[in-house]
């Protein structure tokens, strides 16, 4: 499954039941639940979850559906942290046709970030977070980046390797990153084509290496 990093809604858990090491979430949502199938892939703050069970909310006025989360996953995110009443940030998979308003995100967290200041900035807000040390070499300045799901342009990067992210009031009043607050942790995914590219240049050197002959 694909997204874009355009949130659409903002859903909230009523229940959460673990059982067996496994975790399921029940959501609400304004996605009409005719519109959400059984076995589809939805992102949620940036993880790509599975739809187990749905059903109307009165008045059709959303959806109450269940997914569920293994110890893998939970581990690897801040789904560890969801409790009842948690917002999420929520994106339908792209289907052929729809617009791509961010860029390709997949919905595999890399790792968790640390958010470490809040600042205004003209009507924006710029946010800086600390990201896992294994992640440094794929956050580049003006690349892609999802946090908690949002697709955004990396603004800087700090010479600790802190980067910074500047966002806009549209995207902080209408995700949840309106409810970041200072040493908030954050779902991280970097962009798919930074990792090819580190991938890419870490075997050429490898392979550079290799070839080296004892004396040289």
């Amino acid at each position: 499954m694909m997204f874009t990093g355009i949130v659409t809604d903002v859903g909230t858990i009523k229940r959460v039941e673990k059982k067996s090491g496994i975790v399921k979430f029940e959501i609400t949502s304004a996605f009409s639940a005719d519109k959400i199938d059984i076995g589809a892939s939805i992102m949620h703050s940036g993880v790509c979850l599975t739809v187990v069970e749905k059903q109307f909310q009165e008045n059709n006025t959303g959806s109450l559906y269940s997914v569920q989360a293994v110890p893998e996953t939970l581990n690897a995110s801040t789904l560890k942290y969801w409790d009842v009443d948690t917002q999420i940030n929520l994106e339908q998979s792209l289907k052929v046709g729809d617009e791509i308003g961010g860029h390709f995100v997949f919905g595999h967290v890399d790792g968790i970030g640390t958010v470490t200041s809040i600042k205004d900035e003209e009507g924006s807000k710029r946010v800086t977070i600390r990201p896992p040390y294994d992640l440094h070499k794929f956050i580049a300045q003006k690349g892609s980046i999802a946090i908690e799901g949002v697709s955004l342009t990396v603004a800087s990067v700090l010479d600790n390797s802190d980067f910074e992210i500047a966002i806009i009031p549209h995207s902080w009043t209408h995700t949840t990153l309106k409810l970041l607050a200072v040493n908030s942790f954050v779902n991280i995914e970097v962009d798919m084509l930074a990792r090819y590219i580190a991938r890419a240049i870490d075997y050429d050197i490898s392979s550079l290496e290799r070839k080296k002959l004892p004396n040289d």
